[in-house]
């Protein structure tokens, strides 16, 4: 399994580093577009567990994703990511305490699409903030990788009381708490000590224009946005009684599971940078 991977890791590097650092925005634009269907595909799968129409639904969906996105104005950009903030505050987020609707429901419907519509946004964000710079896109994806990363490690060493046992049992207050704490301290070390070569990046940018307690309120709605993401996929995934969003990642999963936690993360990055 780790060498599985591994070598998938490696093949995705060797496609998304070269398109992100050449600055080839057709290359850009197919390999969005490739990732981006295979989300909704996903998804509309955790919703509609067996559906023959899963695939006619996603190119469907990508179609209309490839023609808004690629040749969108910047307002209609930030339409989307101001609906993606309130869709994970009014709807999605409160899903992880009052349960999701029955599959096979009108409920369960209108979730998919308003699900839907926060994968649109989060490939939104990813093409406004490359537009901005491939290094900003990707430090925007760092915090949350670190994020991630921080609460594994400290879950497993301090990890006592569950943050949603009937969703993930393995996730712990204590490893959220340490993961923001990890943000914390790499964003404030990317402030103070990246200098020129880190100069455009999310935290750098947010510092200078809001100051320090505005920078730190900031990464902590970040942190719990990225839980979120990470639980509600959870919750999909344990309705539909599977393991993985899918196995088109061999060793990872699906895409949505790469994902989940940017979903909602990305666009509020997005929003947040309209005001930069």
């Amino acid at each position: 399994m780790l060498k599985t991977r591994i070598i998938t890791a490696v093949a995705l590097l060797a496609v998304l580093l070269p398109v992100l650092y050449f600055h080839d925005p057709i290359a850009f634009a197919v390999v969005v577009t490739v990732f981006f269907g295979a989300a909704i595909w996903e998804g509309f799968r955790l919703f509609n567990p067996g559906s023959a129409r899963a695939l006619l639904i996603a190119a469907a969906w990508t179609a209309a994703f490839v023609y808004a996105f690629f040749v969108a104005h910047q307002a209609v950009m930030l339409f989307w990511f101001a609906i993606s903030a309130l869709i994970w505050l009014l709807r999605l987020a409160p899903s992880l305490k009052i349960g999701l609707p029955a599959l096979g429901t009108t409920a369960n419907t209108m979730l998919s699409l308003t699900y839907a519509i926060a994968i649109v946004a989060c490939f939104a964000a990813i093409v406004a903030l490359f537009r901005h710079s491939p290094a900003y896109l990707l430090s925007v994806m760092a915090l949350v990788w670190i994020a991630d990363i921080g609460a594994y490690a400290a879950g497993k060493a301090f990890g006592k009381h569950k943050l949603a046992p009937s969703i993930s049992p393995g996730k712990s207050w204590e490893g959220a708490i340490g993961g923001a704490i990890a943000v914390f301290v790499i964003a404030a070390s990317t402030v103070i000590f990246g200098g020129a070569a880190l100069a455009d990046t999310f935290a750098v940018h947010v510092q200078a224009k809001f100051g320090w307690a505005v920078l730190a309120a900031i990464l902590a709605v970040i942190v719990a946005a990225s839980i979120v993401g990470d639980l509600f996929e959870s919750q999909l995934k344990r309705r539909a009684g599977v393991k993985d969003s899918s196995s088109l990642l061999p060793g990872h999963g699906g895409v949505l599971d790469r994902i989940d936690a940017l979903i909602p993360v990305l666009p509020l990055a997005a929003l947040i940078d309209t005001w930069l």
